[in-house]
């Protein structure tokens, strides 16, 4: 049988200090863990062999001994009866050593060789590990966004009621802890990451908190002045023309814009383009108007 190189497959010199072991032991422990690699031959085999370093790495008297003896550990008996005899004048029932992993068997030929079961420990306290986090996403209509509301949602089988708060955006992600997979080993679930994909029907467009439309003008309105009614997110408003209104004027309409995510009552501002639209039709007595108006103008 070969000689393994535990430090080799922790990922770590043989100066690492016992913080480094166990750091080591368990990044690698969760990146193999079985629970989070079902089905997967290779990932068992490594959490297999991980298990067994951090054995033999973490023990002071099982490192030392592997150390001492390394590639020729089969003369490692004379040690043993060493390590037996100090071993005798040892206070009966001292503190065993409380390890990250429980191990079980399938340990392999050369540490039963070289450790037999004396190299295993006792009592060890398995490493809660915690469960995946699960990444899902919520498709809404910006209407949706627009009022805080309650959503329920369906995540491995099981229904999540949460509640949207208004003015979430597109490509927002919120975390709602503790909904994502089930921890192994007494550990804390995973979370649930939520990725927002909105899509606007509207006639509006969305920037930040602020909302921008559109608002054909007639020509009369636009040249003499008067009121118009525009629509507003959510109904109308009422907006007084100037005379002599010009194409492509922007008028505000303060707290009319989206909602601002997480504070209540506060609102964007929505932005109203005025677009003069040309009459496509003339009566005869307007076709007369404007010619005389036409000729006023070259005077």
């Amino acid at each position: 049988m070969a000689f393994i190189d535990y430090y080799k497959i922790l990922e770590i010199d043989k100066n690492a200090t016992e913080s480094d072991i166990k750091s080591a032991y368990r990044k690698l422990a969760r990146k193999y863990h079985p629970d989070l690699n079902p089905n997967d031959k290779e990932a068992e085999r490594k959490f297999k062999e991980i298990n067994e370093a951090n054995e033999v790495l973490r023990d002071p008297e099982n490192r030392k001994k592997y150390d001492t003896y390394g590639e020729n550990w089969k003369h490692s008996e004379e040690f043993e009866k060493q390590q037996q005899q100090q071993q005798r004048y040892q206070q009966s029932g001292q503190q065993q050593y409380s390890g990250d992993f429980s191990g079980g068997g399938d340990f392999s030929d050369f540490f039963e060789s070289m450790f037999g079961s004396q190299g295993r420990r006792t009592g060890q306290q398995e490493t809660r590990f915690k469960g995946q986090d699960i990444k899902a996403e919520l498709h809404l209509d910006l209407t949706e966004a627009y009022k805080t509301h309650k959503k329920t949602l369906t995540v491995n089988g099981k229904n999540i009621s949460i509640t949207l708060p208004a003015g979430i955006k597109n490509g927002q992600t919120i975390k709602i802890n503790g909904q994502g997979g089930a921890g192994s080993n007494g550990g804390p679930n995973g979370d649930l990451y939520i990725t927002f994909v909105i899509k606007n029907t509207t006639p509006f467009q969305l920037d930040n908190d602020n909302l921008y439309a559109t608002f054909d003008l007639d020509l009369y309105t636009a040249l003499l002045g008067g009121e118009v009614v525009v629509p507003t997110f959510d109904g109308k408003a009422k907006l007084k023309v100037t005379p002599l209104t010009q194409s492509g004027t922007k008028v505000k309409l303060k707290g009319k814009g989206f909602p601002v995510y997480k504070k209540e009552g506060e609102f964007g501002d929505l932005y109203i383009t005025y677009q003069v639209k040309l009459p496509t039709k003339l009566t005869d007595k307007e076709k007369e108007a404007f010619e005389e108006l036409a000729k006023d103008s070259v005077k």
